[in-house]
């Protein structure tokens, strides 16, 4: 059944990988997960997501310098690394993604605020990214070890994007995977009232 299949390459055998083959990822699949991942819900229709496919060697290098010491082998390793950041001046965009919102009511709140709204909203897209990277044959390692202020100098410098969360992407190497980690049993993680 083709549901089974779905569900064991978005889910059930899935895995977040640490290195990667040397094959490379075509742009056009880039275009693709951000294309699958734009249609995730965000509070408000706002989509504060912003995304950098960093693929290039001076690029790569850049991001390697602001990557903690346990994720730059990562980050070598991996085709393409996506800085998944947050546009903290969302509201520009309100006008077309939610046209009955006031957008000076929007614009006018602390930058604080904004920041945090956005900020939450980018971790709800990254899932999206995810899954849309795995729906297209991608394998993903998302990472939070690297120093945000120095990977927001080094790329948005001058910007009102701020990085989130970054997420290695392509072709795993499951010879270096570890064993599954355990999850939690729906009794001990959910309730139903």
């Amino acid at each position: 059944m083709e549901f089974a299949h779905i569900e064991k390459q978005l889910f059930t055998e899935a895995r977040t990988h640490r290195s990667f083959t040397s094959r490379e990822i075509n742009d056009s699949v880039l275009y693709k997960i951000y294309e699958l991942a734009k249609f995730g819900p965000t509070a408000n229709n706002a989509c504060p997501m912003r995304l950098t496919f960093v693929k290039s060697s001076e690029a790569k290098l850049k991001l390697i310098e602001v990557a903690s010491e346990d994720n730059r082998p990562k980050i070598k390793s991996s085709p393409v690394t996506i800085i998944l950041a947050y546009d903290i001046n969302y509201f520009k965009f309100i006008p077309l993604l939610a046209p009955h919102m006031d957008t000076a009511k929007i614009e006018s709140k602390p930058e604080q605020e904004r920041d945090k709204f956005a900020r939450e909203l980018s971790w709800l897209q990254a899932g999206y990214i995810i899954v849309a990277a795995r729906y297209l044959g991608l394998d993903c390692g998302p990472m939070s070890g690297f120093d945000r202020a120095g990977t927001d100098e080094a790329f948005y410098l001058g910007t009102s994007w701020r990085s989130n969360i970054l997420i290695n992407l392509g072709y795993g190497d499951n010879e270096t995977l570890r064993e599954r980690a355990s999850r939690i049993d729906f009794d001990d993680a959910c309730q139903i009232l």
